[in-house]
């Protein structure tokens, strides 16, 4: 088939630090190509790619300090839409600023959601667009939104050699992502103050969250057990996953998927992660990591954690988050769009993950 995919512009694809959405984007895009499909990726001109290229701006606007990218991704759509004919599907993941220039092209067009729904922000747009079908990255996301027209779900995945198993032999707990008050690294920092257990904090902080982090995380860092490294690359997840006892994902937010679990299975570290949003959806309880509701919970599974075989986590990982799997369960919907009457997919939505 011959498929576009557009990317939001605020990082390269693949992202050089932080960004979950370019990441998936990139892992997605190369497994297409490998596959065999005629993939075009519409991103910054720093990306990086085997499928063709549309540079739509130099570099990611974050790390060229625009703030404002609104401009750049209509100039981005504009080009799309001129485009348009060139493709068999038009795959979008910049939210719904597409929708009014591309209605008449809905047929042709999947929006992958990558954010929070549970906001009221974006729900106006659903309804009034309903030929724009959209695909989520759990059923959990979906949740506030549950009339719209969803096509399916589709978990992320990532190459199978990106992170290899690691044996844990830091003996560390670790904690990856982003500093802001939904991902509460305030808890992590207390499961290792109660465990015992040192925790290492590999965290982007935006400007957004840079009064939270001073206020309320810095204080807590003036502790023997707890390091704070900052922000991390592909190249250096490996080695920081890999060496951890467990990951602490400790959410206080409906998380729509969240990465980071899925990058410290491949590793073959468990992940301890709290009720809420997508996790009970990507962990397999007792098998890939535990679900807890409180910090008690959380320590007493940080104990039972190092029981769990490394290849086990790994062999979850294997089975239902690989880039490969993620590829063809989009050309799975990719194909129905093509087949379907005005691209109808929305009455028959489906998961198609396992």
């Amino acid at each position: 088939m011959r498929i576009a995919q557009i990317a939001p512009l605020a990082e390269a694809v693949p992202p050089r630090l932080y960004g979950g959405t370019e990441r998936v984007i990139w892992w997605l895009t190369e497994a297409l190509v490998e596959l065999g499909h005629d993939v075009t990726l519409y991103a910054s001109g720093d990306s990086l790619t085997s499928a063709r290229l549309v540079p739509c701006t130099p570099k990611g606007l974050r790390l060229s300090g625009i703030n404002d990218h609104l401009a750049s991704l209509l100039v981005m759509l504009d080009r799309v839409q001129r485009e348009a004919e060139r493709y068999d599907v038009l795959h979008f993941h910049i939210d719904f600023l597409h929708f009014p220039m591309f209605r008449h092209l809905a047929g042709k067009c999947l929006t992958t959601l990558h954010g929070r729904q549970d906001l009221p922000d974006f729900h106006p747009a659903y309804p009034v667009f309903p030929e724009m079908q959209l695909v989520s990255i759990s059923d959990d996301q979906r949740g506030p939104i549950a009339d719209a027209s969803f096509a399916g779900t589709v978990y992320h995945g990532m190459p199978r050699g990106l992170i290899p198993v690691g044996g844990g032999e830091g003996g560390y707990l670790a904690f990856l992502g982003r500093i802001s008050p939904e991902k509460r690294p305030d808890r992590a920092i207390e499961i290792a103050r109660r465990s015992g257990i040192p925790l290492k904090i590999a965290a982007k902080v935006d400007h957004a969250d840079r009064a939270y982090f001073d206020d309320e995380i810095v204080p807590l860092l003036d502790h023997p057990l707890v390091e704070f490294i900052g922000e991390i690359g592909d190249s250096e997840k490996p080695a920081f996953l890999g060496g951890a006892q467990a990951l602490l994902f400790p959410i206080d937010w409906p998380e729509p998927f969240g990465l980071v679990m899925i990058e410290s299975m491949a590793a073959g570290t468990p992940v301890i992660a709290w009720r809420n949003g997508s996790t009970l959806e990507v962990i397999d309880e007792g098998a890939s990591g535990f679900l807890v509701n409180s910090l008690d919970e959380a320590v007493e599974a940080v104990r039972q954690a190092v029981s769990l075989p490394r290849d086990g986590v790994r062999a979850v990982f294997e089975r239902r988050f690989t880039a490969e799997r993620m590829a063809r369960d989009y050309v799975r919907l990719y194909e129905a769009l093509a087949q379907s009457p005005h691209g109808a997919l929305f009455g028959d939505s489906l998961t198609v993950a396992a």
